[in-house]
């Protein structure tokens, strides 16, 4: 029918749109308006193709959220015991009767089965239909939006309605409602709550948080050698053929550079000089190798996490989803949601690498709830399957970072739902649950600096406005909340949220090649691919040993893996016009539990440590 429908004239293709008769249309999901930044430009050219995803409800997850509980709990007898495909598959699936209604919905709109995809578990369904045609099923009118500040366009609307029998057998359409700005965690803050160290001179040594000898370089910048001295990994060997692997998600049309890459393993690692990775493209995601091409964010993050990993078999994601709109072109528009591609995919893949680590994210008032709830559910599944998940916590502290100290807080951090009511910002998916009252699915990673470490002024970290706070956490988070003065921040923040970060690293002055030339990169776009770089070390470690990936790691690491990091207890993380939360002794929400101390790590996820 595609091709067909393209050329029908506009008039006989909603002539085709019949809808489902005796059932009246009601609003599935609205916005007040914009968020801050956007305006209404004009109306979506009629012919312009969309491509809508909608997510198909999952009334078997609860029994997945169980599983993902038990072969998480170091303390549990399934401890370790993954799913398989074919079972998280099975576990996600809609309602038998959920298809064939969306089916039909679809057919008496012209679209048949040539012109529908299907997820693996069949969860999410994607057709390609005009703008008009969209319109016309969802009760709603298109617009192209523009950014006042990045000039970015989308085509989004701020409410759309479904037939009220489908209202059960759809969670979400999108995209529709969603507004994200989906970006790179690459901090451009201004230092302001630490000096960077002196210059020390050549061979000096400093005391590393792990109490061995470091070289004082590292004070300056960041290397595959540095990470390695600071974490106590300096002699640990991985395996090439154990059957750990390492991933890193890909977006925004960010590529890495092979020939960027093969200096920096000449610099940093040259025993992996000469040595290749995988590149997998979805969604249009490509792999242009011209030094025009280069991402920084991409060269950043397989840079260091293939060169701490080598010779671990290392697998790049490439992701497409952010053409940019033209109204004059029947170009897919910029769907912003480039999670839902990636995780459909890689949930279809029967073997996945066992640590992934993503270093991008948005305010998560900007994604709605309905979309962050089946994007933390994928994120669940992945876990339910042994692999940890980990993204990095955010650049803009408490919320926008760095403020205007002339500008009013309610003009920097406030809500979208148009009572502009005083806020800080947390980030997603670093505040990803499994659902509204469960489990977090993913770790987030926050930034440290200098040596001894202290947090990174930009380390994002706070308190989840969708989330409820997971049960492990509450002995944790009580005890910070405790600290504070009575009245700290009252109504900035949810102090019932899922809190993060829950963990952090070095994340400032790495050293990176792009465009052959070496620079220096900060931002907790650092420290996720370098922590997630020692948990996969740990996964090495494991298999070596006969033993299961380490997958979801929060429940691990909040009941005894803490006891093997580094404990930051000084520096903030200022945003919205206040100093933000401050780093203490135990979790707090700037840097989490702390740094790793690979060697202690390794002991505990062996089980050399005396209980």
């Amino acid at each position: 029918m595609r091709l067909a429908l393209l050329s029908l004239p506009f008039a006989a293709v909603l002539a085709m749109a019949v809808p489902f008769k005796g059932y009246q249309q009601k609003v599935k999901e609205s916005i007040h308006g914009p968020p801050s930044g956007w305006y209404k430009h004009a109306p979506a050219p009629k012919h312009h193709m969309l491509e809508l995803k909608i997510a198909l409800p999952q009334p078997k997850f609860p029994e997945l959220e169980q599983h993902l509980r038990e072969v998480s709990d170091p303390n549990h007898a399934r401890y370790g015991a993954h799913l398989s495909k074919e079972e998280t598959d099975a576990l996600m699936a809609p309602h038998p009767e959920t298809l064939p209604v969306v089916r039909k919905w679809l057919a008496l709109h012209g679209l048949g089965e040539e012109d529908i995809t299907q997820s693996s578990a069949n969860d999410w369904v994607t057709i390609r239909v005009p703008v008009g045609l969209a319109e016309v099923m969802l009760t709603t009118d298109y617009h192209v939006y523009k950014h006042a500040q990045t000039g970015e366009s989308i085509i989004r609307t701020l409410s759309y309605s479904l037939p009220e029998i489908l209202h059960d057998h759809i969670d979400l359409i999108q995209p529709t409602t969603m507004f994200a700005q989906f970006k790179a965690f690459r901090s451009t803050l201004h230092w302001s709550n630490h000096v960077r160290p002196a210059e020390s001179p050549p061979g000096s040594t400093i005391t590393g948080p792990a109490g061995n000898q470091v070289d004082a370089s590292c004070n300056n910048t960041i290397t595959v050698s540095c990470l390695r001295q600071l974490y106590n990994a300096v002699d640990y060997k991985t395996s090439a053929t154990n059957g750990n692997a390492f991933g890193i998600a890909g977006y925004l049309n960010e590529f890495s550079n092979n020939v960027d890459l093969q200096q920096f393993y000449q610099l940093q690692n040259p025993s992996a000089h000469g040595s290749n990775y995988t590149t997998l493209s979805i969604h249009g995601g490509n792999n242009n190798q011209s030094y025009e091409a280069a991402g920084l964010e991409a060269n950043l993050d397989t840079q260091f996490g293939f060169g701490l990993t080598w010779p671990t078999p290392g697998t790049f994601y490439s992701t497409g989803g952010k053409p940019p709109f033209k109204s004059d072109l029947l170009t897919e528009s910029n769907t912003n949601e480039p999670y839902s591609y990636w995780l459909e995919y890689v949930l279809s893949q029967v073997k996945i690498p066992q640590t992934i680590s993503t270093s991008y994210g948005d305010d998560e008032q900007s994604v709605p709830q309905s979309y962050a709830i089946r994007i933390c559910n994928g994120m669940a599944a992945l876990g339910a399957r042994g692999v940890s998940v980990i993204f990095s916590s955010g650049d803009g502290g408490v919320g926008d970072g760095v403020a205007n100290p002339d500008e009013p807080l309610e003009h920097q951090c406030y809500s979208n739902d148009g009572l502009k009511t005083p806020m800080f910002l947390p980030v997603f998916p670093a505040s990803c649950p499994i659902s509204l009252l469960a489990t977090c699915s993913v770790t987030a990673v926050g930034g440290t600096v200098n040596i001894p470490e202290i947090a990174a002024d930009f380390s994002g970290g706070g308190f989840s406005n969708y989330f409820h706070r997971p049960s492990y956490q509450d002995d944790a988070v009580s005890a910070y909340l405790a600290t504070l003065a009575p009245g700290t921040y009252s109504g900035l923040y949810n102090s019932t949220g899922r809190a993060y970060p829950d963990v952090s690293s070095q994340a400032a002055s790495f050293s990176v090649v792009y465009q052959g030339q070496v620079t220096l990169l900060d931002g907790t776009s650092c420290a996720a691919p370098a922590f997630t770089a020692f948990v996969s070390m740990l996964n090495d470690a494991r298999f070596s040993a006969g033993k299961t990936a380490l997958g979801f790691l929060n429940p691990f690491l909040y009941s005894t893996g803490y006891t093997a990091l580094n404990d930051i207890t000084e520096g903030r993380n200022p945003g919205c016009q206040t100093e933000g939360f401050n780093a203490t002794v135990g979790w707090d929400p700037v840097t989490g539990y702390g740094t790793p101390n690979f060697e202690k790590l390794k002991d505990l996820v062996l089980g050399h440590v005396e209980e």
